[in-house]
């Protein structure tokens, strides 16, 4: 009952007010100041900070300077309400903020407060075009103060990307600074990393990059041999499978099982006697992967063909995804279907989660038009706040019932004749639509009835500004996708104001409810009036597919004729249930994908921390002494034979000559075995170091570097089809996550084991060479690589578990004694 006393939401905002207050109250002051005064207050900021003030001792006047800047270099106050904003972002909140209320000068508080400390702080935005928008619009504020501001973009140099960081702010899209980070850890050299620490960050459209995209891995991956044809083979293929009798689809969850008799029949066609035999798994991953791409993926909503190329279109903003790529061989599969070109599959270098990437930061924060609904998400992930900024003038847009109807066609005869009557009045209309085909439709429809409009979908988006600066005139109707939901500002003039402002129409509801109430923002913002419908059938894949049957009984009960149209509060119960179950699956994949790489990220830092550690030294004797002590270790445990008792020494000599070392066995027990094998073993190395002389440091460094990294990308490899097998355990009522964390674990100390050994056994090997070439085929390994926000689907695969006796890494914690340390 005492609830609104104690809403948490208010009293951030009552905290937040105050602060406001002391801000304001520094501003007669600070209007005062010569221009020069003002730029002076950044050193003196600085000079306090070094004397023990804390950033929040000078927030309140930091703030008061960044808004006379903003005044005094680009015309714009900070409202209070931007204030506000700026106060939450600094303490590690989302900040939701509704469109048209001016969040990228908002941003420029926290980002030039949390700068003064001298680490790199960084905006994350959505694309390249938005990166470098702000960073120029917003520049000459931070720099008029002293600091200095850079920007990321795709496929700008090693040395514009590293000046980029080395400025005080930088701006970039979310994918460039994962993949930057990435990038860093595939390095040989110190210099070459971009990056300088992950301090404080702010995500622009944060729910979107932070929850929607973090459906999907950051992947760096290089080139395979996988023959196309067996993409084109398996395509073909499954044209022979039929549903329900060869296999069974599960459309919410968008996965594929074969059925006895598609077993049976897949291995007759491919002449085989058990499609799960370890040697045969691979034909079971194309089949499953090429039914998904016949099935789940539809041209023109999911991809487009544009010059032979499959495109992948982005489910969430409705932009083609250039020159990203579904992995684990899904692409070729869609590629295999469509009869284009078939490009090499990947292996994978490197890949990181958002969810992982950005929790590395010392201080994350966000802000968005739509992120209350997220909240419990925000907390559990990235241990983020959500605060709701009131706007700066009241919301006086009219949000009105959705329209339903039982059919596809009398939806969209309604929505027709509905844009066919506003545009009499020449009030303006946005007409959201799902995707490309669905655009496409209503265009056609509206050519029909004679109505001039506009489309806006990704394969017009070269007009897209130009689209979206005219969708507020008086008359224009623009029909979009998802494009125009977020991140588009559209403005009018007095008088459309007069005719009621933008009218935005939704065709169909998403599956999340902050897509559709994006598309809504586009309309009533700064207070201006405005105006939103959406029309929806019973026939629309959400309410298909997750209300269809409580639908047809509410029909049934209100005898609603086909061709009217409905509204009525239960069914908009219905809308809502059947968005929170999609919203419910896709938390679900979030959560899983998280949950494993996480991890993942315990043995990525393991892998990271020991490069950089490698990449920092200059004399490796003493940690290679280590490598040769534990090899000889484990040589001389596996050589006790417990039954005889005693040393089997034709096992120690087969070992020592793989090292191309003869010796006859003196020792008696593990122990006395240990000191012989360790002194042989470093005699001869010794003797390799004097032959190489002065260049042995340089080589041995790329030796143990490219090692680790064809032995990490190996491991990926294997740990990706790990994440298959497991997902079929729950079948035994096992736990995938924890079958996951246990067998990765195991396979992970199998890996340390596997890199000292190839680090011994090409060092006892190698022969006289110039180091730089050791140096070039290392480097050669990252060059032609791809960089991929992928897919993240796991088809459903068996495979072999692994056997749960503890590996010697294992068992000495991971070479406690040298750099790998990785929790369990």
């Amino acid at each position: 009952m005492l609830f609104g006393l104690f809403d948490k939401n208010e009293r951030l905002l009552k905290k937040y007010r105050k602060m406001v207050e002391k801000i304001n109250a520094f501003e007669p002051e600070i209007e005062k100041l010569s221009d020069d005064e003002l730029k002076n207050k950044t050193p003196e900021f600085k000079k306090r900070l070094e004397n023990g003030e804390t950033l929040d001792d000078i927030l309140f006047e930091a703030f008061a300077v960044v808004r006379e800047a903003a005044k005094r270099v680009v015309d714009m106050r900070h409202f209070d309400v931007q204030l506000m904003g700026g106060i939450s972002m600094h303490e590690g909140i989302i900040a939701e903020m509704k469109t048209g209320e001016g969040k990228t000068l908002v941003a420029t508080l926290p980002l030039y407060l949390n700068a003064l400390t001298g680490k790199n702080c960084q905006l994350a935005t959505h694309n390249d075009y938005l990166a470098k928008r702000d960073a120029e619009w917003m520049g000459p504020i931070y720099e008029f103060l002293g600091l200095k501001v850079g920007f990321i973009q795709a496929g700008m140099s090693k040395e514009d990307r590293k000046a980029a960081y080395e400025a005080d702010i930088t701006y970039g899209t979310a994918n460039e600074f994962g993949f930057d980070y990435l990038r860093d850890n595939l390095v040989y050299d110190m210099d070459d990393k971009s990056q300088r620490g992950h301090y404080f960050a702010i995500v622009d459209e944060a729910d979107s990059i932070l929850i929607d995209e973090a459906r999907t891995p950051l992947i760096i991956s290089g080139p395979s041999d996988t023959p196309s044809e067996l993409y084109r083979r398996f395509s073909h293929l499954s044209k022979n499978f039929e549903n329900e009798s060869d296999y069974t689809v599960d459309e919410k969850q968008k996965t594929i099982s074969l059925t006895e008799e598609g077993i049976d029949k897949a291995e007759k066609l491919l002449q085989i006697d058990n499609l799960y035999d370890p040697e045969n798994i691979k034909y079971l991953f194309h089949l499953l992967n090429a039914l998904k791409a016949r099935i789940f993926f539809k041209k023109d909503k999911d991809y487009i063909i544009k010059e032979g190329e499959v495109i992948i279109v982005d489910e969430f903003t409705g932009r083609l995804l250039q020159g990203r790529r579904y992995s684990e061989g899904l692409h070729q599969a869609i590629e295999a279907k469509e009869g284009v070109q078939i490009k090499q599959e990947s292996l994978t270098y490197a890949t990181i989660t958002f969810q992982n990437y950005f929790r590395m930061y010392d201080k994350l924060s966000g802000m968005t038009g739509t992120a209350k609904t997220e909240e419990s998400e925000f907390q559990q992930i990235y241990n983020c706040e959500v605060v709701v900024i009131p706007t700066n003038k009241p919301v006086i847009r009219k949000d009105k019932n959705d329209s339903i109807y039982q059919a596809l066609k009398g939806k969209y005869n309604a929505i027709v004749a509905e844009i066919e009557e506003r545009h009499k009045t020449g009030q303006p209309m946005l007409v959201g639509t799902t995707s490309i085909d669905k655009s496409e439709l209503l265009s056609n429809l509206l050519k029909r009835k004679g109505i001039p409009h506009e489309v806006l979908n990704a394969k017009q988006h070269e007009r897209e500004a130009e689209i979206i600066a005219n969708a507020g005139q008086k008359g224009a109707v623009t029909i979009a996708t998802n494009m125009a939901g977020r991140g588009t500002d559209i403005k009018i003039n007095d008088e459309v104001k007069e005719l009621g402002g933008l009218y935005v129409i939704g065709t169909e509801r998403h599956e999340s409810r902050r897509v559709d109430n994006q598309l809504i923002g586009r309309s009533g913002r700064q207070g201006d009036p405005g105006e939103s419908r959406f029309f929806l059938s019973f026939e629309d894949d959400v309410l298909r597919l997750f209300g269809g049957e409580r639908m047809k009984r509410i029909m049934a009960t209100l005898r609603i004729e086909e061709g009217q149209p409905i509204e009525h509060k239960l069914l908009s119960n219905v809308i809502r249930d059947a968005q929170k179950k999609v919203e419910g699956i896709h938390f679900s994949m979030r959560k899983r994908l998280y949950e494993m790489d996480s991890v993942m990220d315990n043995q990525r830092n393991s892998i990271y921390n020991h490069r950089n550690w490698i990449l920092k030294q200059e004399d490796y004797t003493e940690h290679l002494k280590e490598i040769f002590e534990d090899v000889a270790d484990r040589i001389s445990e596996s050589a006790w034979d417990d039954k005889a008792g005693v040393i089997n020494k034709d096992y120690v000599k087969g070992k020592l000559e793989s090292f191309l070392i003869i010796a006859d066995i003196k020792s008696e027990s593990v122990s006395e075995l240990k000191e012989e094998l360790m002194t042989l073993l470093w005699d001869k190395f010794r003797g390799k170091k004097e032959e190489f002389g002065d260049h042995f440091n340089k080589m041995s460094k790329f030796i143990m570097l490219r090692i680790i990294d064809d032995k990490w990308r190996s491991h990926l490899d294997a740990i990706e089809h790990l994440k298959e097998a497991v997902g079929l355990r729950a079948y035994g009522q096992k736990d995938p996550n924890m079958e996951f964390k246990k067998e990765s674990y195991y396979m992970f100390s199998q890996l340390v084991d596997d890199i000292y050994d190839t680090i011994v056994d090409y060092l006892m090997r190698i022969t006289r060479v110039d180091p730089n070439k050791e140096e070039s085929q290392a480097k050669k390994q990252t060059v032609n690589l791809n960089f991929v926000h992928g897919d993240t689907s796991v088809i459903d695969s068996q495979k072999k578990g692994q056997k749960s006796k503890k590996s010697y890494a294992e068992k000495k914690g991971f070479k406690r004694n040298t750099r790998f340390k990785v929790k369990k």
